[in-house]
């Protein structure tokens, strides 16, 4: 049974033009356990009083061990959505209903690959920005080789792009591309790729032997990188997958 509480928020802040981060806690103080790449679902009600809900995955970067105290989210803008308008108006400590985790889109120890393919778009980032303490530690061992695709229109829409291309820097065995297709940055960097994240596929020879494959964002993107992943013969069974359904 998922766990119901509230949630206080208490920091925001744009990430790009239709993107917003948001910061909040648990009104009751507690902290929240998790696995990186789960997601809570917010529950509210329409104007005409009908419930719904919507789904976020949790972008914090915890130590990957202790529940965490900050719950960090990413949300699109939506025009005339329901959530949209619920957060966008929600001031410093107000409270949300909120309920979770849920999830499997989960990195597993007893995988025995040797090489991570991470696909991204949009906030489909954001379950890859909470994966990173546990990444450190199988980098730090040299047990595995990641490889994160993160494709965006253009370099302002690449959420959290700065603290990827750090933490590439700073960890050997993890390489971060962005994939950007429309406007290229005006000063190229190495890993910069023109295009979408499926088509860069084809440079980095996905193998059955070698990979497993986690995909989160478009549906289309998922669509097209699970066909391609497929074709290269990777079984289903290594190719994760979380779409991104944007809801009014």
């Amino acid at each position: 049974m998922a766990d119901h509480f509230q949630l206080r928020l208490v920091d925001s802040y744009t990430l790009a033009p239709t993107m917003r981060h948001f910061v909040f806690e648990r009104a009751d103080g507690q902290g929240l356990a998790f696995m990186p790449g789960q997601f809570l679902q917010i529950h509210f009600h329409y104007d005409d009083g009908t419930p719904t809900k919507r789904s976020y995955s949790i972008a914090t970067v915890g130590d990957g061990n202790s529940p965490i105290k900050r719950i960090e989210i990413a949300v699109s803008y939506v025009e005339g959505g329901a959530a949209t308008k619920l957060l966008g108006d929600l001031p410093i400590d107000g409270c949300i209903e909120v309920s979770g985790p849920y999830g499997r889109f989960c990195l597993h120890d007893a995988d025995t690959h040797a090489r991570y393919l991470l696909l991204a778009t949009g906030t489909g980032i954001t379950p890859y920005r909470s994966m990173l303490p546990k990444l450190a530690q199988w980098l730090a061992a040299g047990e595995r080789e990641v490889v994160l695709l993160y494709g965006a229109r253009s370099e302002v829409e690449l959420l959290y792009g700065e603290e990827f291309e750090v933490f590439a820097r700073a960890h050997p065995g993890f390489s971060f591309y962005a994939c950007l297709s429309r406007q290229m940055r005006a000063e190229k960097r190495p890993n910069d790729r023109h295009g979408h994240v499926q088509d860069v596929l084809v440079e980095l020879q996905p193998s059955a032997e070698r990979d497993v494959a986690y995909l989160c964002g478009n549906p289309n993107m998922v669509d097209a990188a699970f066909n391609a992943l497929k074709n290269y013969g990777l079984p289903v069974a290594q190719i994760r997958r979380e779409k991104y359904v944007s809801a009014r």
